[in-house]
């Protein structure tokens, strides 16, 4: 039981409550610092520790008491049902499912098993400058070089989706030009693959030209819309992963904890087109994303698929989201040799342009 997704939760039942209001801004704040703490609460509950991180005040420590006696907080429950907010706060929690806290996490990672984190080569989803994310190429290198990492793929967005910065050809070729001196710099130490996170349309086609995907060392394909729509998307899904030159089906749900549940599919469906293709899933380790979740990618993994453990990363604080990624796995129970972030520069280089022919 992850105890601290658990308390996390209530606290959000009571931003819920509160609405845009100085008590909601304060829980929601009180939630944020309990999804960070690296630790089970329960030791620091019975040492009266909790008030002291930061964020944390006194009735979010009576919450926790609560949640760790009885499994609930009668505090909160009673809360919810003189507001009248049951059935707003109960559409909540199923926005909340097979999400893992940090110190969930910290405790799968400290575990032996697989997949590594120490064996983990390289990050195949990220952004820079040239898109959305707040950090220059050299700068990722040098940080993805410092955690361990000896590749990376950089995936800034592509033209289609201007309100991310989408890229346009012209700063494509820029772009590959400064990865081609960074390679240069670093042969032999670190590789930075060339890819792209190309938009998902609601037809299920991507929003690049054949030619222009070929640009790329490797492609991902992502949804970033109709992601709060009740219809049926599985052909839509499909569609994607169906395309020459798509690799990754990055973000599939394209979920956000506490605040939409993503695309509806028939996923075994979408998982045996992918699998059909050699497409890998990815397992999104950001935190308000963790798209695939354990759940989901085990049924992946039933159907033969490939995986790709990703970040996401927009700055370079980011990059330990990998951790995450790789705690779900880990309950997916999914073998390191399917992971592609493990293999060798030219397997997935082989792997990735054979998405051509597949």
């Amino acid at each position: 039981m992850d105890v601290n997704l658990q308390l996390a939760g209530l606290l959000l039942d009571m931003a819920a409550i509160h609405g845009e209001s100085q008590r909601g801004w304060g829980y929601s704040r009180a939630a944020r610092a309990v999804l960070r703490i690296e630790q089970q609460l329960t030791p620091l509950v019975e040492a009266n520790t909790l008030k002291s991180v930061p964020g944390i005040g006194p009735t979010t420590d009576r919450i926790a008491r609560e949640l760790i006696a009885d499994g609930t907080s009668a505090f909160v429950l009673e809360a919810v049902r003189q507001a009248g907010k049951e059935e707003a706060v109960a559409r909540l929690h199923t926005l909340r499912q097979h999400y893992l806290s940090r110190a969930a996490v910290s405790d799968i990672l400290s575990r032996k098993g697989t997949p590594s984190r120490a064996a983990y080569r390289g990050d195949f989803q990220m952004h820079s400058v040239w898109s959305d994310g707040a950090e220059p190429l050299d700068s990722i290198v040098d940080a993805c070089r410092a955690i361990g990492h000896r590749c990376a793929g950089m995936t800034d967005h592509s033209y289609g989706l201007a309100v991310a910065g989408g890229m346009t050809m012209a700063q494509v070729e820029q772009q590959h030009a400064a990865i081609d001196d960074l390679n240069a710099r670093y042969k032999g130490r670190f590789r930075l693959f060339k890819g792209i996170e190309a938009n998902i349309r609601a037809d299920g086609t991507v929003d690049m030209e054949p030619h222009e995907l070929r640009r790329f060392e490797f492609v991902v394909a992502s949804p970033h819309s109709l992601l709060r729509k009740d219809q049926d998307q599985t052909a839509r899904m499909v569609g994607a992963v169906s395309q020459p030159g798509v690799s990754i089906l990055g973000h599939p749900q394209g979920r956000k904890f506490n605040t939409r549940p993503g695309v509806k599919a028939h996923w075994d469906a979408v998982f045996a087109a992918a699998a059909r293709r050699q497409v890998a899933i990815e397992i999104d380790g950001s935190w308000d994303r963790q798209d695939v979740h354990y759940a989901l990618a085990a049924r992946a993994l039933e159907h033969g698929c490939l995986f790709a453990l990703d970040s996401d990363a927009h700055a370079n604080g980011e990059l330990d989201f990998i951790e995450i990624a790789i705690a779900h796995a880990r309950l997916a129970g999914i073998p390191q040799a399917r992971i592609i972030n493990y293999w060798p520069n030219r397997k997935f280089l082989e792997w990735a342009q054979g998405a051509w022919d597949r």
